[in-house]
């Protein structure tokens, strides 16, 4: 059974160009011990799903207007605020891709940390900053005792991540959301902190969604992968088989943007593959496929007909018209 399941969610927000459905029914779900990736371009929805599960949709102009989120058998969309504010942090942890926005200017980090050990676990001040500290280490930040005196400016944009990374682990969560937990890391500490994301994994069956473009790191990290294009999700299935078997004309384009490396130095440097166009404006999505303008596969009913998830194996569906009819997509 899912720990978190999130079934048929939809967003809209309102704009001076008109409404925008941001999420269209997306549908997800994470097992106890598991990893599933969300992947896609910029402006496909991803981290608003990520806030939808928090509950922390900006509203106005933003609503979730329907669908369930269930944790734990728990609805969090019919959860007032107390109650959430019981569950953020301690039961599910984000990592926010803006590190500079998302910690306090006037509390030093260690404080930061702190407050939710005080919060949620009852610690005394002397017992929670000895935590914070502990904290700050195991993500590899050197000489932690100075460092949870500092100010949020006083560090490195990836010192500040990793600040975000220990404050969402302090409380030990149940499910952890890692919206692009590396993006200001080098490559040797976005190592490290995947390493310790495993970690806390394997010790505590934590259930980690797990948002990125990058498909080195769902092939390292994930079990299951959900694709989303335009506020949908068009492709889920295991991570093998979205890396090697992808369905869905989009996943395919993702897949092969990724650059390879020659097998000898004589080898011919074959071209880089690309996706034509770009993501839609949300205001502008027309009644068929969001993904049409840009497939090389289209039909003339994609223009008018949106396509349903097609159970490709047991694990595996897409939403694709050419699958839809049977075709091979």
């Amino acid at each position: 059974m899912a720990l978190l399941k999130v079934e048929n969610i939809v967003v809209d927000f309102a704009t001076r160009a008109g409404p925008a459905r941001v999420l269209d029914h997306v549908s997800l779900s994470v097992m106890e011990g598991q990893t599933l990736g969300v992947v896609g371009e910029s402006g496909c929805g991803k981290s608003m799903t990520a806030l939808s599960i928090m509950g922390l949709v900006p509203s106005p102009p933003g609503e979730v207007t329907s669908g369930v989120i269930s944790f734990d058998g728990e609805d969090l969309i019919q959860a007032d605020e107390p109650r959430m504010r019981e569950i953020r942090g301690k039961d599910i942890s984000m990592i926010f891709q803006e590190p500079m926005t998302s910690l306090n200017p006037v509390f030093t980090v260690g404080e930061q940390i702190a407050e939710s050990l005080r919060l949620h676990e009852q610690c005394t001040p002397r017992e929670a900053w000895s935590k914070a500290v502990e904290m700050i280490r195991s993500v590899g930040i050197p000489e932690s005792e100075l460092r949870a005196k500092n100010y949020p400016h006083q560090m490195s944009g990836g010192m500040r991540q990793r600040v975000m990374i220990a404050m969402a682990l302090a409380c030990g969560p149940r499910v952890l959301i890692a919206d692009e937990p590396t993006t200001a890391l080098d490559v040797t500490v976005q190592a490290q902190i995947f390493d310790l994301l495993k970690d806390l994994q394997n010790k505590s069956k934590t259930a980690i969604i797990l948002i990125t473009h990058d498909m080195g790191v769902i092939a390292q990290m994930c079990d299951h992968v959900a694709v989303m294009y335009a506020g949908w999700v068009i492709e889920t299935g295991t991570t093998q088989e979205i890396l090697t078997s992808p369905r869905h004309p989009y996943t395919r384009g993702l897949i092969s943007c990724v650059p390879h490396l020659e097998e000898t130095p004589s080898d011919e440097r074959l071209p880089l593959m690309e996706i034509a166009g770009v993501v839609p404006p949300l205001t502008q999505l027309g009644k068929g496929c969001a993904f049409a303008p840009r497939c090389s596969l289209k039909m003339p009913e994609c223009e008018d007909t949106k396509p349903l998830m097609v159970n490709c194996s047991p694990s595996h569906d897409a939403a694709c018209l050419a699958l839809s009819n049977g075709a091979s997509a």
